[in-house]
């Protein structure tokens, strides 16, 4: 084994666990706004479980966060809150924060 085999396999290895980080993050801020948004919709527990779900899986719906953003807005304003597309996207930054403080302390 040379030290550039080593150093290539050390360099995959840390990218696997960046993106694995990088996804487990973005789930945890999903289900996170999921729980944000479903206090200010006034949701019962069964149906924010259910909602925090469903922002999780807005994701996947296309790249990036756009998806997720126009899900909870359009659902916000679909409930009768009054809130802006910067208020969204103030909490989705802040969730993510939270999620990442929130995996990191269980390492």
């Amino acid at each position: 084994m040379t030290t550039f085999d080593d150093r290539e396999r050390a360099f995959e290895a840390k990218f696997a666990h960046d993106e694995e980080m990088a996804f487990r993050i973005t789930a945890r801020r999903n289900r996170l706004l999921g729980n944000w948004a479903s206090s200010l919709m006034k949701l019962t527990p069964e149906e924010t479980d259910a909602y925090a779900k469903a922002v999780v899986q807005a994701e996947f719906e296309e790249a990036g966060d756009e998806d997720v953003i126009r899900k909870l807005f359009g659902d916000l304003t679909a409930a009768g809150v009054d809130i802006d597309d910067a208020a969204v996207r103030r909490a989705l930054e802040e969730q993510t924060v939270e999620a990442r403080r929130q995996l990191l302390e269980l390492k």
